[in-house]
């Protein structure tokens, strides 16, 4: 992870190193999590995700909140009032804009980001994924990680959100999903950057939910994920067993990676967010991590527990007064009620990678064989991707040509080996980045 403390005046350079220059390193502030075994540690305390989803707009306004001062930080202060300890950012501009200040403004909260690092322009295109996989989106990601690599409180980056989904034809597009996992974990590694854990938050869809998590830790250590998420809406003030998690404990007990929430919510029955005294719990614990609550800001699907006051003629400007709804009181007073578990929470130590899921009427893909990363690609891992397109370039969806297949890439069976794999948002239900195939859908929409 990055420092995001103060500029050091030093900038590390690695001269002997293929990888050639690493970004300023700042002095930390914050320690920088991990992955042990199924679980997250900072430092060697367990670590769990007690967060938010943060897209002030939504998908129709696609800002970056962490490049403006005066959008991030009067919400920084009401992050510090929820207690919580992570936020889930679905569009980063990767231009050259600065971050620093509202990554600084985190870390001195304790407050950690995964960022996704697709925006609606730069994703795979979950209908036509193979020429959507190609150097100009590469590059996008690549930027991403650039700018974001150097903040010790960057958690984890998202490969992709809900884009696989449930239609059988869209599990094709998981192997482009995860080429772009394999290549993002290796650029990291490539440019000398700290292990920051990749993986994919995925849709809730039951016809694939599972052959999509198994997929995703199959192959080779090199292809599997750091950790899997997905988005579940399916606790609508009940309990654990009627909302069906018990079940969902039950089916990824001995997955093997760190598995989490990486949206959760449902309005259906009001909000009591019982959801954080599950997932604190010693029935989820040993599984899960935690999981990150759908949404801070009230958008139009009415998820969000504070209102932002938005000139009817410029829904982009995110900086107005902020307004506490009902269910920000809630969401604080089970945070306060329901504090993350002293101990390891019945972690397992060894990770552990699964069979790849056999190819059926609902799953499309046989084997592990994914494409090859596009050869113009090649030249980030030497030279760095440079200043990224932002999130108003022209898009990567038909920028080609695709990767092409890689008959080296084939285990169709997982590594039985143990070892310790330390390392955007559509649903059917309203979510950030709904069912749109253009938007956070595309490697922005994922389906689990």
């Amino acid at each position: 992870m990055r420092s995001v403390a103060l500029v050091s005046a030093l900038a590390a350079v690695v001269a002997a190193s293929p990888a050639g220059a690493v970004p300023q390193k700042r002095q930390a502030s914050i320690t920088p999590i991990t992955v042990k075994g199924n679980a997250f540690f900072k430092g060697n305390e367990r670590f769990y995700v007690r967060g938010i989803a943060y897209q002030p707009g939504g998908s129709s306004a696609n800002i970056d909140p962490l490049a403006d001062p005066d959008v991030c930080l009067p919400d920084i202060a009401k992050f510090k009032k929820l207690g919580i300890n992570v936020v889930r950012v679905y569009s980063i501009d990767n231009s050259g804009v600065s971050h620093d200040e509202c990554m600084e403004a985190l870390a001195d909260a304790g407050i950690y980001l995964t960022v996704d690092a697709n925006n609606p322009k730069y994703s795979i295109n979950r209908e036509t994924p193979a020429p959507s996989y190609n150097h100009a989106y590469l590059q996008s990601v690549f930027a991403v990680i650039d700018e974001f690599a150097k903040y010790d409180n960057t958690m984890a980056f998202f490969s992709g959100n809900e884009v696989i989904h449930d239609e059988p034809e869209t599990t094709l597009s998981a192997r482009y999903v995860k080429a772009t996992t394999r290549d993002m974990r290796a650029y990291i590694k490539a440019r000398g950057y700290r292990q920051i854990p990749v993986g994919y938050s995925a849709a809730d869809v039951t016809d694939n939910r599972r052959q999509t998590a198994d997929y995703f830790n199959c192959g080779t250590d090199e292809e599997r994920s750091d950790f899997f998420a997905f988005n579940d809406y399916s606790w609508c003030n009940t309990d654990i067993v009627t909302s069906g998690w018990d079940q969902k404990v039950k089916n990824f007990t001995g997955y093997g990676l760190p598995i989490f929430l990486s949206e959760y919510g449902c309005t259906a029955n009001g909000r009591d967010f019982g959801e954080i005294e599950a997932l604190m719990s010693k029935e989820m614990t040993h599984v899960y991590s935690g999981g990150l609550m759908y949404e801070y800001t009230m958008e139009e699907n009415k998820f969000g527990i504070v209102q932002i006051t938005v000139p009817k003629d410029d829904p982009k400007d995110q900086t107005g007064a902020r307004k506490e709804l009902p269910e920000f009181a809630n969401l604080q007073k089970a945070m306060s009620k329901y504090p993350a578990p002293k101990g390891d929470g019945g972690y397992t130590s060894n990770t552990k990678a699964q069979d790849c899921p056999p190819k059926d009427d609902k799953w499309l893909i046989e084997g592990s064989r994914l494409p090859a990363m596009p050869a113009e690609a090649q030249k980030f891992f030497d030279n760095g991707a440079g200043k990224g397109p932002g999130l108003d370039g022209p898009g990567s969806q038909w920028a080609g040509p695709a990767g092409s297949e890689d008959e080296n890439s084939d285990s169709g069976s997982a590594d039985k080996g143990d070892g310790d794999k330390s390392a955007a948002s559509l649903h059917k239900a309203p979510l950030f980045a709904s069912g749109l195939v253009a938007m956070f859908t595309l490697v922005g929409a994922l389906a689990l």
